[in-house]
């Protein structure tokens, strides 16, 4: 992809959360990686974002560092990059405050995987990360956020669940590009919604069992998926 459209693909998914409500004000952000070239392109910070063009998008290294772009990148670019280094698949990083996703991480539960519609797109809870310390808050917290991130993932495909909350605060949600990326946000913020209001109605919901589980999340997700459209030649 090259960086022209990989802006355009960033602006996109950054209005895409918007849409679907999932930010306030200028918070949240989304990004995109140039694998071939080492570049992430990323929201600018406290940029309004029916203002937003192509143009104000900031470029840097994997490292962070601005190599394009007059503008500050968002505060959040140093777990962005963190991810992006850790994680060779993910091509698109999305981060949100959004309503629900925010209340489970700000209760410190991963939601639980109790209903068919989470196992289509999560294969498993949606995990939490460690809390922060209150001195580690003072140093490098999003470079902090993005270790925590990468923790949780040790022993798990994030590919398998594109999304996770962050302890005390938001949650990110990633995929394979920009659009993909926030459209597991929106995904996320459906999901955490449905389980809060199904533990309001029953505190006592279960979890839908691993074989169920993995049925569910293949069958949208896995190699043969039922719900993808396959063509053949005629």
């Amino acid at each position: 992809m090259l960086q022209g459209k990989l802006r355009e693909a960033v602006l996109e998914a950054n209005l895409e959360l918007v849409r679907r409500g999932l930010v306030l004000s200028t918070f949240g952000n989304a990004s995109g990686v140039a694998r071939d070239e080492g570049l992430i392109v990323i929201k600018p910070c406290d940029v309004p974002y029916n203002e937003m063009r192509p143009e104000h998008l900031v470029v840097t290294d994997l490292q962070g560092n601005v190599v394009e772009g007059t503008l500050r990148p968002s505060s959040d670019l140093a777990t962005h990059a963190a991810l992006y280094r850790a994680f060779p698949s993910i091509g698109g990083i999305a981060h949100t405050h959004s309503e629900y996703a925010t209340a489970w991480a700000q209760a410190r539960k991963p939601i639980p995987n109790i209903g068919g519609t989470h196992g289509d797109y999560f294969h498993g809870p949606i995990p939490l990360t460690e809390a922060v310390s209150v001195g580690e808050i003072t140093g490098e917290h999003k470079a902090i956020a993005g270790g925590a991130i990468i923790r949780a993932y040790e022993t798990t495909d994030p590919m398998n669940a594109p999304a996770i909350l962050v302890a005390n605060d938001g949650s990110f949600a990633w995929g394979s590009d920009p659009r993909e990326a926030s459209e597991n946000a929106w995904k996320l913020e459906a999901v955490a919604r449905a389980a809060y209001y199904a533990a309001c109605i029953n505190p006592y919901a279960s979890f839908i069992g691993k074989t169920s589980l993995g049925r569910q999340f293949l069958r949208m997700c896995g190699q043969k998926a039922q719900y993808n459209q396959t063509r053949t030649k005629a």
